[in-house]
Parts: C-alpha cells; structure tokens; sequence
C-alpha cells in the first residue's frame, strides 16, 4: 500500500469544524489509511474534498476508483442506500461499502470537468434534466427519509419562523408558501430523489458522458428536486437581464423533461425556497434571500 501520510485540506477541515465534533475530524487520517488498508486500495493523487467529505483518488487491481470519507449523520446516511438502488443509472456506481464507517468506493469520475464548466447554459440544463427524469423514474425505498416528514415540519415550523423576519412583505412570503406546501401534504410522492442534484454534482465519465454524484436520497414528489438546478449558475440567470423568463426557461425544461405538473412542481419548489428560508432564519438570518424570493415568485406567479 502507498505509504504517503493522508492531509485532510485545511478547507475540508474548517468545514468540519464548524459542523461535526472535532473527534471525527481527528480520527479522519486514521481511518482513511484502514479503509486504504482493508479495500487493498493505492493512493493515485492529490486528496479531494466536499463540503463534509475527503474524497481520495485510489487504484485497485489496477481499476481507478475513488474513496470517499464523510460523518455518517441525517444528511448522508442515505447515500449507499440510493446509490445500490440506482445502480449506476445516471450517477455514480458504489463498488462497496462499509457499514460500520459509512466509506464507500465509488467508480472513478472526472473532478476535472463539471457540468457547471459547460458554457452553454441551455445545454447544461438539458443534460442535467435528462439525468434527473432518470434518477426519479426509480420508486423510492421505505428505509429512506420521506419528503411528508420534512414538509410536515417545515410548515409546523414556519409560524414560529415569521417573526424573526421584520419586514412584513417577507413574513406574508414565508406564510404563503408554507400554505401551499400544506395543501400538498396529503400527496407527497413517491419517487427516489437525489435533493441535491445541480450542475457541480454532474461529472464527466468514461462509462457515460455525464454521471450525478452526492445523492442525499429523499423519497418524495420530484418537483421538490428542482430548485437546485434552478439557484446554480445564478450570476447567469441575472446576466440574462429578465430573471423571472431565465427562471422560467430553466423550469419549463426540467419539468417538460420530468413529465410534472407545472403548477403542482411550482408548489414544491416554493416549498424548497421555504426549507431553504427557515435553515438561514435558523441560522441567525433576518431576512430572505433575493435569489429564493425571485425563484419562488417566477414559478408560482400567473404566467403573462
């Protein structure tokens, strides 16, 4: 085996400082070198890393692979679960994993080359698109958390929220999409979701052109997974000069591509601008964020 010393990059270990206990921060180097040792894995470049995960290059049997480490908690405890489920389909494949740890080795892809690289914007989303009507084409398994679950607590967590936002035109915001989310609550789907599918989370491959990685599997309606395709690449939506039609292009494409409903996807992704509202507020924000504000009005407004 390589005998190099593992560094955790001084990004990945602030990251983790802020979020895990500094015991799993700690005991990172050693368990990276078990995981090389028990897979029979060799180091085959420079560490790379999320933002809870050190991801090593490795070879086995001569085969490129890579070793990916993170804190097994709520958000990635699902990972293994969907990536045996989609078994390669569209995103990455799991070579093995360890129950006890929750490493996993993956197949090799190119960090080198993001969908979030490619210029054409428009070409971008149809890729993208494409790779998501295939992820949620799959049913979801009862062992992964349910969307019911999180939109129930989001809404039963939202009046408790509105006061901590001074401006009342945002506090009105943040109550009507909660009550719209309500309105869905009793049909919340049923499709395996990746909840994290944007355009830095596709990498080129060998055994396909594009593949997904980091799945945070969630079973639910798949219009709750299109706001990430639609907050990415931002600037570039603004630089378009009429932010309500580039939004619209963007979830006109993924909805058409996933077979939704328009209305019943605009509902959903209110809903993700209301997760995504209450875990700043949680945070200490006071405000909303403009991009989820203009996302939320421009799928949810009458069309002109």
């Amino acid at each position: 085996m390589d005998t190099r010393v593992i560094r955790v990059p001084e990004a990945l270990a602030e990251s983790l400082r802020d979020n895990f206990p500094e015991e799993w921060l700690a005991g990172l180097p050693g368990l990276a070198e078990r995981m090389l040792e028990q897979w029979q894995l060799e180091l085959d470049g420079k560490p790379m890393h999320g933002m809870a995960s050190l991801v090593l290059p490795v070879e086995k049997d001569g085969e490129k692979a890579a070793l990916k480490l993170q804190p097994v908690d709520w958000e990635h405890e699902g990972e293994p679960v969907g990536l045996r489920i989609w078994d390669g389909d569209g995103i990455v494949r799991l070579l093995d994993h360890d129950q006890e740890t929750g490493a996993m080795l993956l197949e090799r892809l190119d960090e080198h080359r993001p969908l979030s690289a490619m210029p054409d914007d428009f070409a971008a989303t149809e890729i993208i698109a494409g790779i998501l009507a295939r992820l949620v084409s799959v049913p979801g398994p009862e062992n992964v958390r349910h969307l019911k679950d999180i939109a129930a607590r989001m809404v039963a967590n939202t009046p408790e929220a509105i006061p901590e936002l001074p401006d009342p035109d945002e506090q009105r915001m943040l109550k009507n999409w909660a009550a719209a989310v309500e309105e869905v609550l009793d049909e919340p789907g049923d499709r395996l979701l990746h909840w994290d599918l944007h355009y830095d989370n596709v990498l080129a491959a060998d055994r396909e052109p594009w593949l997904a990685i980091d799945p945070k599997p969630l079973v639910g309606d798949p219009g709750f997974d299109i706001m990430p395709v639609l907050d990415n690449r931002w600037d570039e939506i603004v630089a378009t000069g009429d932010v309500t039609k580039a939004v619209l292009r963007r979830f006109d494409l993924m909805t058409e591509a996933l077979e939704l409903d328009r209305e019943r996807a605009a509902i959903w992704t209110a809903g993700r601008a209301l997760q995504n509202s209450l875990w700043d507020i949680d945070d200490g924000e006071h405000v909303l964020q403009p991009m989820q504000v203009a996302i939320a009005q421009a799928v949810t407004s009458p069309r002109k």
